[in-house]
């Protein structure tokens, strides 16, 4: 067998042995190391330099882990589109272990794939090529565009066929993670009316990710605080570069602030508030605008969580844990429109006409059906002179010219608190804010097809590499900034691969 390394441990299963089994990943008999990210590796201090190819097949696919008893399948609980299902868990993925690193930060480095678990309820635990591919292109993009998110750290290929919509390669994901706690964690312990495990968890997740709550003199609702306070800051963040989730389900959420499970989901093309991509949100509940609805709605569902470790009686704890989630949509209004000031270039002064001037701008992309993502890049181009590349996006022009009118209005004001940023600056802060290089769909599903039915990875890896730049404009990524054809945009649905 594969010597291991590095050395892995449990802390979470060492704490809460109850919250999961231990679980062994399924033996792989022909794996293939399809995408390695040494550079993240790097970053984690994982001793991997010199590991070649075959190794990492044997320790990514499971193999090197089979005799370990570190690896670990959590059990959770969630509600799935507004509907409570007791019990859901790890179907086809274990925890192999969490590495501490050279910083004394600890992460998990898990499987998605990895066969079945106690938790698969009839499934074969298995993942297809095409899915994980995804992940990673998904993942990989938000890490570069500055967005919190579960990393991938590999994928292997396991030589067997999967069946899903149509029969596809199989392959393994390795993701890493500041955890994998999820609200979906607290209600398991919740409606098993396991108050003793309830704390537990609580108090390893204080430990873990909010260890500056810990001596408050509320220090769970101090963690509902701080989660509030990452989550709206988080969905602030997908909704600034067009991002989707398509699957917001309570199990999806992480308390450690990262997007996590990128399942069916997408980046707009033309803008239009009520987009889903996903096959299986057939009511829209997690179209782009609903986002941080469902973020508040699924923080009530942490918070009632937390109600049997609170002091006092009913009505006293019921009013602290409602006050705290009303607490959301105030900073999340106030962390949007500091990202949607950063886009439009205002970066000295907060007006309280901004927010007007913001959703002005959306419903002229809205009524015209213009890229969303290009929209907001070519505004800095108004600023160098070029406002041609701008107009050329709107087949009607004049209200785009009114509208500029009170945005440039509006700049001479910021412009009066610090005279010393040139347009030109200006114009280049705003690039930061606003990327021209996203996860095309049609580009996904481009590189994924290639992969999936030709073994061919080098349009998946030219599309990853453009990712990690998403702020440049190069004319060697010309490619992966055009928009979508219209016809495919409309008929474009996910799948969340299971």
């Amino acid at each position: 067998m594969t010597q291991i390394p590095f050395q892995l441990s449990q802390s979470y299963a060492q704490a809460l042995p109850e919250a999961g089994t231990v679980w062994p990943p399924a033996q792989i008999h022909k794996p293939r190391t399809l995408y390695f990210n040494d550079k993240l590796a790097r970053q984690l201090h994982l001793p991997l330099e010199n590991a070649d190819s075959h190794t990492l097949a044997q320790l990514f696919s499971g193999n090197a882990f089979r005799d370990a008893d570190t690896c670990f399948a959590q059990a959770y609980t969630g509600h799935q589109f507004g509907q409570l299902a007791p019990m859901l868990g790890d179907g086809r993925a274990v925890i192999l272990g969490e590495w501490l690193d050279d910083d004394d930060r600890r992460w998990d480095i898990a499987l998605k794939g990895s066969g079945r678990t106690p938790y698969s309820r009839g499934g074969d635990g298995k993942a297809a090529l095409g899915p994980m591919l995804r992940e990673v292109l998904i993942s990989e993009a938000m890490a570069h565009l500055g967005i919190a998110t579960t990393r991938s750290l590999a994928v292997i290929g396991t030589g067997e066929v999967v069946h899903r919509q149509h029969p596809e390669p199989g392959a393994i994901l390795t993701r890493t993670a500041a955890s994998h706690i999820r609200i979906g964690t607290f209600e398991y312990f919740m409606h098993g009316q396991d108050t003793a495990s309830l704390k537990r968890l609580a108090d390893y997740t204080l430990e873990r990710h909010f260890p500056e709550c810990a001596n408050k003199k509320e220090p769970y609702l101090a963690m509902l605080d701080a989660v509030i306070e990452q989550q709206a800051r988080l969905v602030a963040q997908w909704m600034s570069v067009g991002f989707i989730h398509g699957v917001m389900n309570t199990d999806n959420i992480a308390l450690s602030g990262e997007t996590i499970d990128y399942g069916p989901c997408a980046f707009m093309d033309a803008y239009h508030p009520d987009t889903v991509f996903s096959s299986i949100d057939r009511q829209g509940r997690y179209a782009y605008d609903n986002q941080p609805i469902i973020m508040q709605w699924n923080l009530a569902r942490f918070a009632e969580t937390l109600y049997p470790l609170l002091d006092g009686d009913h009505e006293q704890r019921i009013e602290r844990l409602t006050q705290a989630v009303h607490t959301f949509q105030p900073q999340y209004e106030a962390a949007y429109l500091d990202r949607f000031r950063r886009k439009l270039g205002l970066l000295q002064t907060a007006h309280t006409g901004d927010g007007q001037l913001i959703q002005d701008w959306l419903w002229l992309l809205e009524q015209q059906s213009v890229d969303f993502t290009l929209a907001w890049r070519r505004l800095s181009d108004v600023l160098r002179d070029n406002e041609a590349e701008l107009l050329k996006l709107f087949e009607d022009p004049t209200p785009v010219k009114f509208w500029l009118d009170r945005w440039e209005q509006r700049l001479l004001e910021d412009k009066n608190n610090d005279s010393s940023l040139s347009d030109s600056q200006r114009a280049e802060q705003m690039d930061q804010s606003n990327p021209i290089i996203i996860p095309r769909n049609h580009r996904v599903e481009e590189a994924l097809s290639a992969a999936s039915e030709e073994g061919d990875l080098s349009l998946f890896n030219a599309l990853l590499e453009a990712l990690k730049v998403p702020y440049q404009d190069t004319s060697q990524n010309q490619r992966y900034q055009q928009a979508a054809p219209a016809e495919f945009s409309q008929r474009y649905r996910t799948f969340c691969g299971t």
